[in-house]
């Protein structure tokens, strides 16, 4: 299970018990609105735990079982995809996987009921009577007949064992006989379709190329190669190669890949079949493929598919005695820049979530940290102060180069007066193979037109009026253009204690270009409890009203303010409906 655990519970009392289980997993805890502040609260429960079921997310209720029942019940219709249900009492005596046996429920029961001490009631058959269940291998095995888990298991509670005739399954011990009939087959070999089969995780392939090879053509040759050899796609734990090719999209859209040194491939120098001295003078090691292939496979590994090759691209395989469970290479490091959105955790999208909290390591100025505590799961939180832009990346670009997933945390979204465009500068002048990706968040400017209507319904721009890195003079040409051109303007970074004017200037440069009835939203503190959002006509603007908190928007010369039924006023930008719905008439 990769999808994070949500402990839903209904009131006060099994708050502790929820709190308690929290602290020992990567989970969330459910609670109704008036429970308590700093995690998820829903208004009705039913309906909450079927959407949390519908989205395939494991559910530990703490609460009677017949709640989760009644809810889900209706709902359950594959047991192969469904998420695991499990009760827990309140006590913490009793945890009953209801849905998901199989699929990590009885699992996640027996780990509930070891923290707190209480039993995990098992009630599936193979479980129960068996200890064991076919279809539940351990970490670094794959099941590759699962279409015959129920017959097999029939006869396993009828009293036949199992037969290991090929590889070896020790947490199936117990069920087999020399003398047994049903065979069992462990192997990294394609399976035969009426034998139980496990795959063990055990192959490590190793893969060179010319830069900017295809991804096609390496992909078509692992398909190849790997038909060719009668070897199962399923057996593979990782793929390898030389960390020159860290940014190489061929390699990096083989998914799981661990990057060595030359000097690391070099050691592998004595176990290469077919070593390469042009190679060597081009990277300076006689193999890519087989040596990485052994490095990540380790010591005890042997080639069992010596160099392959296509066009443009080389491919070798490396057998482990037993699956790979611990990655000895790099993995390509990335800087995750993450907008977080007004900091609200209900305003931030699900990608940027699941980026903080995938990351190895966070990265930021203290209060935009503090405002996505919510999704922090323990990771190192590298603080910086306010103005520290150039050391938080380069702090995040750093470590990204050690091989960590690092999350560098933006207010509002990351490319929009943020750190994206700097991380982008630093790579461009001083070149590194690590990867970027960032996470749009809601900004400030657009959360402001939508707490006011939609202020930003026709064209418009942002400016900013700090000019700490922006020379004054730009900012003015900029100011005449977007008054000239009638677009509804963010002001951006509006005042501070020390920069007091340019705000003044700005609406100075407006005024000829709107009329006094334009509307303005003054926005401070947006998506926190302190946020105050108002809109007032372009006269009626103080600067002492404003600070580096607010944002400031103001319309066009099409702009309008309305007061509606709920005595509230909406500003709105037309788009230019009008001349349609007057030509319709």
């Amino acid at each position: 299970m990769t999808q994070r655990l949500a402990i839903f519970i209904l009131g006060t009392s099994a708050l502790p018990l929820a709190q308690r289980l929290q602290k020992h997993m990567d989970a969330e805890i459910h609670a109704p609105v008036h429970v308590a502040e700093g995690m998820t609260t829903y208004a009705q429960a039913i309906p909450h735990l079927q959407s949390l079921f519908a989205a395939g997310t494991p559910i530990i209720g703490i609460c009677a079982a017949a709640i989760l029942v009644r809810a889900i019940g209706g709902h359950a219709k594959d047991k192969h995809s469904e998420p695991p249900v499990i009760a827990v009492s309140e006590d913490g005596a009793f945890a009953v996987p209801l849905l998901g046996g199989h699929h990590g429920a009885n699992e996640l029961a027996i780990k509930i009921a070891g923290l707190l001490s209480g039993h995990a009631a098992i009630t599936t058959a193979s479980d129960a009577a068996l200890g064991v269940s076919l279809d539940q291998p351990p970490d670094g095995y794959v099941l590759a007949t699962p279409e015959l888990v129920k017959p097999l298991t029939s006869r396993l509670l009828n009293g036949e064992k199992l037969q290991s005739i090929e590889g070896d399954a020790p947490w199936l011990a117990s069920l087999t006989s020399a003398e047994a009939t049903i065979p069992l087959v462990v192997s990294c070999m394609l399976a035969q379709p009426d034998v139980l089969t496990y795959h063990p995780q055990n192959l490590a392939v190793g893969i060179g190329c010319e830069r900017n090879t295809a991804p096609q053509e390496i992909a078509s040759l692992v398909e190849a190669t790997f038909a060719e050899h009668n070897l199962s796609r399923d057996a593979i734990a990782t793929f390898a190669s030389i960390d020159l090719k860290e940014d190489e999209a061929a390699i990096t859209a083989l998914g799981k890949v661990q990057f060595f040194t030359t000097k690391e491939l070099n050691a592998q120098s004595s176990r290469l079949m077919r070593p390469s001295e042009v190679v060597r003078a081009e990277v300076g090691t006689p193999s890519v493929a087989e040596a990485a292939a052994l490095s990540a496979a380790g010591p005890d590994a042997q080639l069992i598919v010596p160099k392959q090759k296509s066009q443009r691209a080389t491919i070798a395989i490396a057998e482990a005695p037993r699956p790979i469970l611990e990655m000895s290479g790099r993995t390509r490091g990335s800087v995750h820049l993450v907008g977080i959105g007004p900091g609200d955790a209900a305003l931030r999208s699900p990608a940027a979530t699941a980026a903080l909290q995938h990351a190895t390591d966070w990265v930021g100025y203290g209060l935009y940290l503090q405002l996505a505590k919510d999704a922090h799961r323990g990771q190192p939180q590298h603080e910086f102060p306010l103005g520290g832009e150039e050391d938080r990346c380069r702090q995040a670009i750093t470590l990204a180069k050690q091989g960590k997933q690092v999350a560098l945390v933006c207010s509002g979204d990351a490319a929009i007066y943020a750190m994206a465009a700097l991380v982008y500068e630093l790579i461009d002048r001083e070149p590194c193979r690590i990867a970027v990706e960032v996470h749009p968040g809601i900004s400030a400017f657009q959360l402001a037109s939508a707490r006011a209507g939609a202020l930003i319904g026709h064209d418009f721009c942002c400016i900013s009026l700090s000019d700490l890195l922006t020379p004054w003079e730009t900012i003015l040409k900029r100011l005449q253009a977007a008054a000239e051109g009638d677009f509804v303007t963010a002001f951006y970074n509006p005042r501070s204690l020390k920069r007091t004017d340019q705000i003044v200037n700005a609406f100075s440069i407006l005024k000829p270009h709107r009329s006094a009835d334009t509307p303005v939203v003054i926005a401070s503190n947006l998506g926190r409890p302190e946020e105050n959002v108002r809109i007032i006509r372009f006269e009626d603007f103080k600067a002492e009203d404003v600070d580096m908190l607010t944002l400031v928007l103001v319309g066009s010369s099409q702009s309008k303010s309305i007061k509606r039924g709920d005595g509230r006023n909406y500003a709105y930008t037309p788009r230019g409906y009008a001349r349609k719905m007057e030509a319709a008439e």
